[in-house]
């Protein structure tokens, strides 16, 4: 009983409402991700789910949707899972990485290896909350470190929530930067414009 997301948005940010074609911002300045996917807009009651499994470390919830998004991932011909990194304060700080713990489910449910050794989040950055999307890409500037040569592969990156994609496209630009021929984000949650 989850809100979806409409078919028929952005191709490249799952911004909704663009008819299945790139949006302008896309358009414009094109992200480093070659497509991303969400199940669910970012509100009510998922924004609340999303926050009781980051803050009241409810796991559960990881399990829930990282089987929710096998299917949507099923469709998707990557190769290797790769979850959204944290730095190692903030890992500490919260007790586990929540990305992780959706992409333990969706690994068992597609049966893709995961990697989560390699990317590393090598920068604690300021909350990008409150923050513009020029803002957002600036603070995250080489926020993220690779020690493995992806040979050509297509990757799919999975976090929980895609607000701006300015986490998304920072780490994607670090994956092809070191061999990634593709990266397709999976996120469960998109952020939707205010109207």
């Amino acid at each position: 009983d989850l809100p979806t997301l409409a078919a028929g948005g952005c191709p490249r940010c799952a911004l909704p409402g663009t008819a299945g074609v790139p949006c302008g911002a896309c358009q414009r300045r094109p992200p480093h991700f070659d497509a991303l996917y969400a199940l669910h807009p970012y509100r009510f009651p998922v924004d609340r789910l999303v926050q009781q499994l980051k803050y009241g470390h409810q796991l559960a919830i990881a399990r829930h949707f990282g089987r929710a998004l096998a299917p949507l991932c099923a469709a998707i011909d990557a190769e290797r899972i790769v979850p959204m990194p944290l730095h190692p304060g903030r890992l500490a700080e919260r007790g586990f990485n929540q990305a992780l713990e959706i992409v333990r489910a969706l690994s068992r449910e597609c049966r893709l290896p995961v990697d989560s050794r390699h990317c590393r989040r090598t920068r604690a950055t300021a909350p990008q909350e409150g923050l513009n999307p020029e803002a957002r890409r600036k603070n995250l500037r080489n926020a993220f470190a690779c020690d493995t040569d992806y040979g050509g592969r297509h990757l799919l990156l999975v976090d929980d929530v895609a607000t701006t994609g300015a986490s998304a496209d920072e780490c994607a630009r670090t994956l092809k930067a070191h061999g990634a021929a593709r990266v397709s984000v999976v996120v469960v949650a998109r952020t939707l414009p205010e109207r």
